[in-house]
């Protein structure tokens, strides 16, 4: 896992699993707590780390882009869709993101 650190698509992959577990958690807990069961406490500490978090692999992603001059069409927008979709991060982590660290 280290050795995920020593690159900017290592890094990319990092944030994108991290992103993607508090995006379920934020789905699948703290938003079932909050409607179902009335405690809205867990929403309201994910919300913002969620946030914190999507923000951060949006503005990664389109860095990695440029620099590794990633074509719109074929790469960026896949990888940015994998964002808004519960799973989608860790699909694009092996399908897209492993294959280019390699």
């Amino acid at each position: 896992m280290i050795h995920l650190l020593k690159s900017k698509i290592g890094r990319l992959r990092i944030i994108g699993i991290l992103e993607g577990i508090s995006l379920l958690v934020l789905i699948f807990i703290a938003v079932p707590m909050k409607y179902l069961l009335g405690n809205p406490e867990c929403s309201r500490i994910m919300g913002p780390v969620h946030g914190a978090l999507f923000l951060l692999f949006v503005f990664n992603t389109l860095s990695v882009g440029v620099e590794y001059e990633w074509k719109f069409r074929t790469t960026t927008w896949k990888v940015l869709l994998g964002c808004v979709i519960p799973f989608g991060t860790f699909y694009i982590d092996r399908k897209v993101l492993r294959n280019m660290e390699a």
